[in-house]
């Protein structure tokens, strides 16, 4: 089996073990804890909160640390912290705690995978290894979820954390062994890492730039899902039963967009990719604000876009962050990129909810909008809209005869 192979079935791993857990603490709390909105919404909080608080740190760790090893030991680390939740599950404190440990586990092992692959793929089959890469933690998403409503149907939520470590064992078994990594940087104090990979995706045009639509894009796709819901139900007159399986349309969408990258890219510069994927959510706004198309049919179709544009963006993004960054950068760059992301999403829910609140779902929605169009707005300045190639490659600080390269 190829390395990134094997770093797909990591990645597919890793995301199953989150989601599994994450659609684990909300049963938990509401069928065996018998808590509210508050304890599911603190439960949920601190799994979340190891996306903010770990990755920086992580992120330095990596590039001072062999990233291989790094992995491996994430995915143990990750199925012991779930394991851990499991057995504490009685108590909404140390489950919390446990579920922190777990998910932190896997953001390490999230960023030792993107920082890994410039070293086994070529730069020429970047584009469809990290759309391998995506479709794992796509099908993983759709699968994790409906595994942990089954635990609970059955009657014991709580299974669903073994089954998340279950996920990460699977993965750990399945790296096997990875050719040798390129050496480490060297050790600096750890604030000073951090800033240096903080100040490198600053100065970086193609980061920076990259950094503002992300950022942009996150807030609005935030704001609409705090919408969605209140939209379906009320303006647009779904059912429950309807407005689900329009949603679902989104995770289509996601695993379409992976699957059409690679062919897309051969067709279309870098730059109109990292344009249209912003672009087709901008679209799926207009589409349900206009009223062109009966209800369901416009929902589900607006689900779609929102999935298979950004899916094309991510792609596009990561192969772009890949080829700007040294070897020795890739985890902190990758660290910082996630913090900004992760940073500004409960920003986005809060907005789009209060304004939902107060103006009704259709203002929401024109926040959506609005952060949609603002991200489309970033990625036409330069040097993103003139991208007519990915740039000559800086991650290539791996060896350059691995077996792969040539396959």
């Amino acid at each position: 089996m190829t390395p990134e192979r094997r770093l797909a079935l990591s990645t597919f791993a890793l995301h199953g073990a989150d989601q599994a857990a994450l659609a684990a603490l909300p049963l938990l709390a509401t069928l065996h804890l018998g808590g509210g909105p508050g304890m599911t919404g603190a439960l949920v909080a601190a799994q979340g909160a190891a996306w903010l608080l770990v990755s920086l740190p992580a992120g330095a760790w990596l590039d001072r640390a062999g990233r291989v090893r790094a992995l491996r030991v994430a995915l143990w680390a990750a199925a012991l912290g779930f394991l851990l939740a499991w057995a504490l599950r009685h108590h909404p404190a140390t489950l919390a705690l446990a579920a922190f440990l777990g998910s932190g586990a896997v953001v390490v092992g999230i960023l030792a995978v993107a920082a890994l692959l410039p070293g086994y793929v070529a730069a020429a089959r970047r584009p469809r290894a990290n759309a391998a890469i995506e479709l794992a933690r796509g099908v993983a998403t759709l699968v994790a979820a409906p595994l942990a409503g089954l635990c609970a149907q059955l009657g014991s939520p709580g299974l669903a954390l073994p089954l998340a470590a279950a996920f990460a064992v699977t993965g750990a078994l399945a790296l096997g062994r990875l050719p040798a990594e390129p050496p480490p940087a060297p050790r600096v104090p750890l604030r000073l890492a951090i800033l240096e990979g903080a100040r490198f995706t600053w100065r970086e045009a193609h980061l920076r730039g990259l950094a503002f639509c992300a950022i942009a894009w996150n807030f609005a796709f935030f704001a609409l899902l705090a919408v969605l819901v209140p939209l379906a139900l009320g303006p647009l007159g779904l059912t429950p039963a309807e407005t689900g399986l329009a949603l679902g349309f989104y995770g289509a969408g996601l695993m379409m967009g992976a699957v059409a990258a690679p062919l897309v890219l051969r067709v279309l510069a870098p730059g109109h990719v990292l344009a249209l994927g912003p672009g087709l959510t901008l679209l799926a706004v207009l589409l349900l604000w206009a009223g062109l198309l009966p209800a369901f049919p416009r929902l589900a179709l607006s689900q779609w876009l929102v999935g298979f544009g950004p899916m094309l963006w991510q792609v596009t993004q990561t192969t772009l962050r890949q080829a700007v960054t040294p070897s020795a950068l890739l985890g902190r760059v990758g660290a910082v990129m996630q913090v900004a992301v992760f940073g500004v999403r409960p920003l986005g829910a809060l907005a789009g909810g209060a304004l939902a609140a107060r103006d009704g779902a259709e203002a929401g929605l024109l926040l959506a909008l609005l952060g949609f169009a603002l991200s489309v707005l970033l990625v036409l300045r330069a040097p993103l809209r003139g991208l007519s190639a990915f740039p000559t490659d800086c991650a290539a600080g791996a060896p350059a005869a691995h077996s792969t390269l040539g396959r």
